[in-house]
């Protein structure tokens, strides 16, 4: 056990799919050799199969407390990265040539089926969910690996891989059942996201959640009863994990997305949400209703001149407030983090 838990909430009401968190993430920590495949985070579009393909039904985890066997995603399933016709567009002399991917409408990148959605039209919708590792309390990556190359941080909890001792055996990757775990086929060794730890040991909060237009992401510790992750996951608990199902106590969680009204055949609103709620309650467990009713009610006290700190806290005026304790700018941190070079595990104080 960890002494404490840093942890990360992501409001879907404000995910804008803009992808800016992925690309942070992906020029600071996956520049090396066999990483050209990697994003240890990712953005997809709900309702779809996410990454890698129809992860959702790779197994994984545990049930009732015993480890279930998984499967161990291909780079092919995680999305190798797209080629652009850029030859054809500028140079092939066609007026009605169009930029696009290989693989047609879908392509074979991480973003199978980005903007496609559910419904059908007028009630078609989607809704964007961002995901990294979620350097679960009960991490069966951790346990599944027989060299003991995973380690969860004592001082924060974050779950790093040892490339050391790591010998590419990718138990981790059948064990985890978000398949947030990816194989560098170069280095023969498994890779994954590490919640920025050179930057939080410096005060300075994830690469995605610094960079986020939206100001989605929030960062902190589950214990500090002043800071966001506390008020949300444990206060006013409307962030929820992800797949709590899965036995891993993710410490990644989600407030769920509000939905537009459907329409009936006149075109006329009615009461029924557009996005199922049966759908959400899928991902994110039985008390999504009772999360939404809250806010909806919050909501309604700020319409009618109250305040709610809840609803202070989700539109986040202040960027800062979003971090927690890691609020300093990467400028004046004390060192060099990450810049895209070798990501390995080192305990507080080691890295040089």
């Amino acid at each position: 056990m960890s002494k404490r838990q840093v942890a990360m909430v992501m409001d879907l009401n404000k995910c804008l799919g803009c992808q800016t968190c992925t690309i942070a993430c992906k020029t600071l920590w996956t520049k090396r050799e066999g990483m050209s495949h990697m994003y240890w985070n990712t953005v997809n579009t709900q309702p779809g199969t996410g990454t890698p393909l129809n992860y959702e039904n790779m197994g994984g985890g545990f049930k009732d407390g015993v480890a279930q066997r998984g499967h161990r995603p291909t780079v092919e399933e995680f999305g190798k990265a797209w080629d652009f016709n850029h030859q054809e567009v500028a140079f092939g002399g066609k007026p009605d040539a169009h930029l696009m991917a290989d693989g047609g409408h879908a392509g074979k990148g991480p973003n199978w089926d980005e903007d496609i959605g559910g419904g059908e039209y007028p009630n078609s919708y989607y809704f964007y969910l961002p995901r990294i590792c979620n350097h679960c309390t009960h991490p069966a990556c951790l346990e599944a690996c027989p060299r003991k190359a995973i380690e969860k941080r004592e001082e924060d909890g974050i779950v790093l891989i040892n490339e050391d001792k790591c010998r590419g055996h990718r138990f981790c990757q059948e064990a985890c059942p978000y398949k947030k775990i990816y194989y560098n086929e170069v280095e023969e060794v498994s890779q994954k996201c590490i919640f920025c730890y050179p930057r939080i040991d410096e005060g300075v909060t994830t690469a995605c959640s610094r960079q986020c237009p939206g100001r989605i992401r929030f960062v902190g510790y589950l214990d500090d009863q002043e800071g966001p992750i506390f008020k949300l996951v444990h206060k006013y608990k409307v962030a929820l994990p992800l797949h709590s199902e899965y036995g891993t106590r993710p410490n990644v969680f989600y407030v769920p997305p509000l939905s537009p009204p459907r329409l009936d055949e006149n075109g006329d609103a009615t009461d029924e949400p557009r996005i199922p709620t049966d759908y959400l309650i899928s991902l994110f467990g039985p008390r999504v209703p009772d999360v939404l009713k809250k806010i909806e009610d919050e909501r309604e006290r700020v319409r009618n001149g109250e305040t709610s700190e809840l609803m202070d806290l989700l539109i986040s005026r202040k960027w800062q407030d979003l971090f927690g304790p890691f609020t300093k700018h990467p400028r004046d941190a004390g060192r060099q983090m990450g810049q895209g070079s070798p990501v390995k595990f080192y305990k507080k104080g080691e890295r040089p």
